[in-house]
């Protein structure tokens, strides 16, 4: 396993995917739909499976003493690595945000501990979608990424449109800074422990497929 992780590090990692991680500078901008920056997260998945394809990186692998269970596992791992990177990256320009920019998001959610615990949730949707899709055959990426979109754009839009139509969301979860932290924190946890149990659920799911999948 620990050869197959570094054959995803030095190999099969797209530079997008890490350029992108610079984009959470956006949380800078005044007033803007945030979660976008969680897209490009995706945007970047996209293009290291896309970039597989291209340059038969599964094939190779396959010629490697590595079971499929354990191709499917480094990927992950690599993907959660990236989703993980892109939060600790977002985290201190919120903080610097925060401190130089009170007023509200007129775009969307005000960036906070909900909002974090929303993107969490976006992302295992994208994920539960988009990898139980595309290990049913690695070679067709683009339906599994229009399909993980979806998802990820329908949670997207209810999320902001409950930050205007739903008073709760607007008072508790989008207050502003540490504002009714308590209920934000709570959104938070519950948005990662869905993010972590959807991505193990697409991992076993996954597996099956991959196993399934007649190279």
């Amino acid at each position: 396993m620990k050869d197959l992780i570094y054959k995803e590090l030095m190999l099969a990692m797209h530079p997008a995917a890490i350029l992108f991680l610079c984009l959470s500078s956006m949380l800078m901008i005044p007033s803007y739909p945030y979660f976008i920056i969680f897209f490009y997260t995706c945007l970047g998945v996209f293009f290291i499976c896309m970039s597989g394809r291209e340059n038969k990186d599964i094939y190779y692998t396959m010629l490697l003493p590595a079971e499929k269970r354990g191709i499917v596992a480094a990927r992950f791992l690599l993907v959660v690595l990236i989703e993980l990177l892109q939060f600790a990256a977002a985290v201190p320009f919120a903080l610097l945000r925060s401190a130089v920019y009170s007023g509200p998001n007129e775009a969307g959610m005000n960036v906070n501990a909900a909002f974090f615990g929303f993107a969490f949730l976006m992302l295992g949707l994208f994920n539960l979608v988009f990898f139980t899709k595309y290990y049913k055959n690695p070679n067709k990426v683009g339906v599994p990424f229009l399909l993980g979109c979806i998802a990820f754009s329908v949670c997207m839009l209810f999320v902001e449109a409950s930050r205007f139509a739903v008073p709760f969301v607007e008072h508790y979860l989008n207050a502003p800074g540490a504002q009714n932290l308590p209920y934000q924190a709570a959104v938070l946890a519950i948005g990662a422990a869905l993010w972590a149990l959807l991505t193990a659920a697409a991992y076993r799911r996954s597996v099956k497929s991959f196993e399934a999948f007649d190279l």
